[in-house]
């Protein structure tokens, strides 16, 4: 961290929040994204997960804000904090409400490093921010940060006219069709998700988390987390679950069912989820990262363009960071090869930890 970073985190202060309303009201209030919620939070704190949010105060006022996700690690290097899509500031804010948390971590926690993926631009304010307060830039990315974000703030006519023209064309058929598109509204309703998901995953070859997951987004971000679908009578057949803040929908997850793909739903329910958080307010929707592959392909046809985010960054918090740096991404990799290999690579962490804190106690 920067002389200059280390001098405006001491002019700030840091404390806890422990009121969903009033966290709430601050990443609402600062444009924040809605995996910076309170209800998010909790999802992830009831799934192997540590959260805290934190309030960054310049006197009296409160300039912003983040909400650290802790996951633990080997000892001795503690845990790793992450803000995903996080902090919550204005971009000018940025680089010293960024230095104030990763103060109050390493104070608290002495987490190895501090990781964030903000909502912001490549090349914006907010990323000379990060660079200012010693964040270096990393490949090893959680969130996706090429990624496809729609203007709500234009008219029906003009995102439609960015669409493909088969996809305006199938989108139009649905809106003619016998099909109903709407809020998911009760658990039963929610279980024929659950179940298009499963489907989907298991023909698309991706994984996919337990229902108990999904069902906890549903209980803990409730309003703030629709699930627009198209139902053929009263049977879900395809689906687009959403995270929305005040300002932004990020799309979370999407699915369809044989019958939904017959009947080509999951160009309707898309558009209807678009509509559908326009008229809640939303300015922007993101369509939640882009890949090489199908389901990216299918993003790309309700857009002539792409967005690039500034993507993942990390700040080293602790002198155990090399060992991590170096040590982690092996586990990360061999997790793939079967659990003995990813527990050699745990224990080679470890041995190199001790290694390391062999010589700094020397």
């Amino acid at each position: 961290m920067s002389p200059e970073s280390q001098q405006a985190a001491r002019e700030l202060t840091v404390s806890p929040c422990r009121d969903r309303a009033t966290w709430d009201a601050l990443v609402n209030g600062h444009g924040g994204h809605p995996l910076q919620l309170w209800g998010w939070g909790e999802v992830k704190a009831a799934h192997h997960w540590r959260t805290e949010r934190l309030l960054v105060r310049d006197g009296e006022t409160v300039v912003g804000g983040a909400q650290v996700l802790y996951r633990s690690l080997p000892w001795p290097l503690k845990s790793l904090a992450y803000l995903s899509r996080g902090p919550v500031c204005a971009p000018e804010d940025a680089g010293r409400v960024l230095a104030a948390v990763a103060s109050a971590v390493r104070a608290a926690h002495g987490s190895v490093a501090l990781v964030a993926e903000p909502d912001w631009d490549a090349g914006s304010a907010g990323e000379r921010e990060l660079e200012a307060a010693g964040f270096r830039r990393t490949e090893g990315t959680i969130l996706i940060p090429r990624t496809l974000i729609l203007d709500l703030g234009r008219s029906e006519d003009e995102l439609m006219a960015d669409m493909s023209r088969t996809t305006r064309a199938n989108v139009r058929k649905n809106l003619r069709g016998d099909l109903e598109f709407r809020k998911v509204a009760t658990e039963e309703e929610l279980g024929q998700v659950l179940a298009i998901y499963r489907e989907t995953a298991e023909r698309a070859g991706f994984g996919i988390h337990e229902d108990g997951y999904y069902r906890d987004i549903w209980r803990f971000l409730g309003d703030d987390s629709p699930i627009v679908a198209a139902f053929d009578g009263d049977r879900v057949v395809a689906f687009v679950w959403i995270a929305r803040s005040a300002g932004t929908a990020f799309e979370l997850y999407g699915g369809v069912n044989a019958a939904g793909q017959k009947a080509r739903a999951n160009y309707g329910v898309k558009w209807a989820a678009f509509m559908a958080m326009k008229e809640d307010g939303c300015a922007r929707y993101d369509l939640n990262g882009l890949l090489n592959d199908g389901i990216s392909d299918f993003k790309k046809q309700f857009a002539q363009h792409e967005n690039l985010l500034a993507g993942t960054w990390e700040l080293p918090l602790s002198p155990f960071y090399p060992v991590y740096a170096t040590g982690m991404p092996l586990a990360r990799r061999t997790l793939a090869q079967g659990r003995r290999a990813a527990k050699t690579a745990v224990r080679r962490v470890r041995g190199a930890a001790g290694r390391a804190r062999q010589l700094a106690q020397r």
